[in-house]
């Protein structure tokens, strides 16, 4: 593994030059499945990949990290990485927030949702120790945001922490708006039966808080020692609202991709993961996805294939297994939506870490 030095043209060789933008799961799993078979350039502002149906337990149980947060050198060991933020892209190049120039013959972007991390794996295991203290030390917390992050959070505390006061105010009629209203009524129920208070179709205006008092929108008081912010992140295309891709962003800001995952309108730049507008969930194991098939028709291109022969990406159908703390889940699959232990034997005891860490390679 090479850092990049502001000699961009470092690399040589005979290979294709694959330039990806983005070290989430979609951009990391890519450049894990290339890195033999091109020059491979990983351009991410963070030094590490997590992963990230992982994190809420890592609050809870700091340990975790130390599995789910993984040095990009770890998994990535035959390629280039540029520790920068890239600002605009043409035809053949991208340009970084540190004004270096890298080189492209095709281009991934895989920016998914902006999401302000630290830079180093020390600074984020220090992040989930914070995070640790400060639910261990409160009485009562407050969990703003009812999608699968605060359900996800709140049954973590509920379960590892039962004797606080735990409380989820979400500003739409039902929790988990992403899947069906039978999901949202399991979790809900659950999420009362461990004693926390969930309030509906109210937000909080985090800005004037008073000596631990936070007023709902509809006039309701709650007392917490602390709070966790648990709302949507904006899709990471911000960036590229500057470039020549700001015709290819739809209404939402994602961007519009072929059936073989390029942006529409250019055949050497492909979208994998969250920043796409596909009509389906957005989840990790979707981006690993995108990540394979677009490794796979990469491979082709480059190796003198035919587009022809490409394969194609066929939308996934709506289904989800939220965690419920540590042994249960509530999980919509194709044909039922069910709870309990047995949804929660496939994701809540390890939350898939040991089986992406396999997957990148990596002892467990």
């Amino acid at each position: 593994m090479r850092w990049l030095s502001m000699a961009a043209e470092e690399a040589g060789g005979d290979k294709k030059r694959v330039v990806v933008i983005g070290g989430g799961v979609a951009g990391s799993f890519l450049v894990k499945s290339l890195q033999f078979s091109a020059e491979v350039f990983l351009i991410d502002p963070k030094e590490y990949f997590e992963i990230p149906w992982a994190s809420l337990r890592a609050m809870v149980e700091p340990s975790v990290a130390e599995r789910s947060v993984i040095n990009h050198v770890d998994y990535f060991t035959n390629g280039w990485i540029v520790a920068s933020t890239a600002i605009n892209i043409t035809d053949t190049e991208v340009l970084t927030e540190q004004g270096r120039v890298v080189a492209y013959d095709y281009l991934v972007i895989a920016t998914g949702h902006m999401d302000s991390v630290p830079k180093t794996k020390t600074e984020r295991l220090t992040h989930y120790q914070e995070e640790f203290r400060k639910i261990q030390t409160a009485d009562s917390i407050l969990i703003v945001g009812g999608g699968p992050t605060g359900v996800e959070l709140a049954g973590e505390i509920a379960v590892d922490f039962p004797e606080k006061k735990v409380t989820l105010v979400h500003r739409g009629p039902r929790l988990l708006e992403f899947i069906g209203p039978k999901a949202s009524k399991k979790a809900l129920n659950w999420l009362t039966s461990k004693k926390v208070e969930v309030i509906l179709e109210q937000s909080v205006d985090l800005d004037y808080v008073s000596n631990g008092i936070y007023r709902t929108s509809g006039g309701e008081t709650i007392r917490a020692d602390c709070h966790f912010l648990c709302a949507g992140k904006p899709v990471g295309s911000s960036w590229l609202k500057e470039t020549m891709l700001k015709g290819s962003l739809d209404g939402n800001g994602r961007l519009m991709v072929d059936e073989f995952l390029r942006v529409k309108g250019h055949s050497n730049i492909f979208a994998i993961g969250d920043i796409t507008n596909i009509a389906e969930i957005k989840q990790g194991y979707l981006a690993e996805k995108h990540a394979l098939l677009t490794a796979q028709n990469l491979k082709l291109l480059m190796n003198g294939g035919k587009e022809s022969k490409m394969s194609s990406y066929k939308p996934a159908s709506p289904m989800a297994i939220v965690s419920l703390g540590r042994k249960e889940a509530v999980a919509q699959l194709p044909f039922v939506t069910t709870i309990g232990c047995i949804p929660g034997m496939l994701k809540s005891k390890d939350l898939f870490v040991g089986k992406t860490r396999k997957q990148l390679g990596l002892k467990d």
